[in-house]
């Protein structure tokens, strides 16, 4: 905060940055030939904003901003009762965008210039990309705004009335930690639900098994298996699906272990990289010589972020943690691997974050988080050709058993090399 004589070049520089706002805003509007609002009536619109604020701040009479926002509101009330063809861009978003350059523009004099200025980028893309926008809408069903709206309530309704405090035995569970965790799940397999929706089955086998692997590696492997056994002459597609669905549970739990617990990846790393360089060189060598569908099938997943499913992955992972603990308390860290061996068979969410939960209190060393991770992991691996083999034949069974065993033994190299 500042008066406007002191530090004049600052004050220049908050000036021009609300210039730069309204020419920004302004030069995307300028590109609809029917907005009544162009680049120079932005651009003195943000000025605007910025004396307003300046002045604001310097007589220590903040009413001005109300003053100067509803003068702009009246200009944008007269211009839209002006006569104009029915053609005519209504003014709406362009009214919104003048509003939203003026309080930018106070918001540079006010002390939030770098707010000011990432602000005004997103309006501009926001502006910019109406029609990818608009069609991006018109393809989301009901189900797939839902799902947006179920993960803002996990995220900001659920989240911020929990407890952040240790409760139960050992406390081993804080409800806050427990629901961010549910949180961070739940927006990675949103992220993927939504895109796989989008997509479809036209983009190609490789993407649907990366886009299934965000989702749900457990009902990708389940839908291709079936394909393959219906299917003969396409194993080598489903084969490759699989494949990648599973290989992006590596890099989920990379990507787990970088939010929650960055200090274990110079160990887990190494790790996972062993089983990404045979896994990777499978999929090429497959990619190179198999015979594409022309329409490949979509797996049909669950929404990530319904309340039921929430629920219960926070159910599974307080009593792994409660367990965890327990178990490394009555059988030290062989306690520990029994459940990761078996929480992997199904899910290796949970005991990854309950392992780097425990690494995060330093009542697990790095090596024996990692090993804790790749136990689950293998498990999990052993599960998914266990289950090529029930749902695909033997035929599937025996093409995915050399690349999966080869990203298993990875992992097992890694462990022993670097852990």
């Amino acid at each position: 905060m500042h008066t406007l004589q002191s530090d004049p070049a600052e004050l220049y520089l908050e000036f021009l940055t609300a210039l730069g706002i309204g020419l920004l805003i302004g030069l995307e509007r300028e590109r609809n030939p029917t907005a009544k609002a162009g680049v120079r009536t932005f651009a003195i619109v943000g000025v605007f904003g910025a004396l307003c604020g300046g002045l604001a701040e310097h007589l220590n009479s903040y009413w001005l901003v109300g003053v100067g926002l509803v003068l702009v509101g009246l200009m944008i009330i007269s211009a839209y009762f002006m006569e104009r063809a029915a053609e005519e861009d209504p003014g709406t978003t362009t009214s919104a965008a003048l509003l939203v350059c003026f309080t930018l523009g106070a918001a540079t004099t006010l002390g939030f210039r770098q707010i000011a200025v990432m602000l005004g980028v997103v309006t501009t893309v926001l502006l910019y990309f109406k029609p990818e926008l608009a069609g991006l809408a018109k393809r989301l069903e009901r189900r797939d705004l839902l799902s947006v709206l179920q993960f803002a309530v996990l995220s900001f309704v659920i989240l911020p009335v929990l407890p952040d405090e240790t409760l139960g035995p050992y406390e081993a569970i804080n409800p806050r930690n427990v629901w961010l965790m549910v949180v961070l799940i739940s927006g990675i397999g949103l992220a993927g639900y939504l895109a796989l929706r989008l997509v479809g089955g036209r983009k190609g086998l490789p993407l649907l098994g990366l886009l299934g692997g965000v989702v749900s590696s457990t009902a990708t492997t389940v839908l291709y298996s079936r394909h393959a056994r219906s299917h003969a002459e396409l194993v080598d597609g489903a084969v490759l699906v699989i494949l990648l669905a599973n290989l992006v549970v590596v890099v989920r739990l990379a990507v787990l272990t970088w939010v929650a617990a960055p200090g274990l990846l110079p160990t887990l790393l190494p790790i996972e990289a062993c089983a990404l360089l045979p896994g990777g060189a499978a999929v090429a060598l497959l990619y190179r010589r198999m015979r594409r569908e022309s329409e490949p099938p979509v797996p049909q997943t669950s929404n990530p972020t319904e309340l039921k499913t929430a629920f219960t992955f926070a159910a599974l992972y307080a009593i792994v943690l409660m367990l965890a603990a327990w178990l490394h308390d009555l059988a030290g860290i062989q306690g520990l691997y029994a459940v990761a061996f078996v929480s992997g068979l199904t899910d290796v969410d949970p005991i990854t974050l309950s392992a780097l939960h425990l690494y995060g209190m330093s009542t697990v060393s790095a090596g024996q988080a990692a090993t804790t991770i790749t136990v689950a992991l293998l498990s999990n691996i052993g599960f998914k050709l266990g289950m090529a083999l029930v749902l695909g034949g033997v035929h599937l069974f025996r093409h995915c058993v050399v690349p999966m065993a080869a990203v298993a033994a990875g992992a097992l190299i890694g462990l022993f090399l670097f852990a």
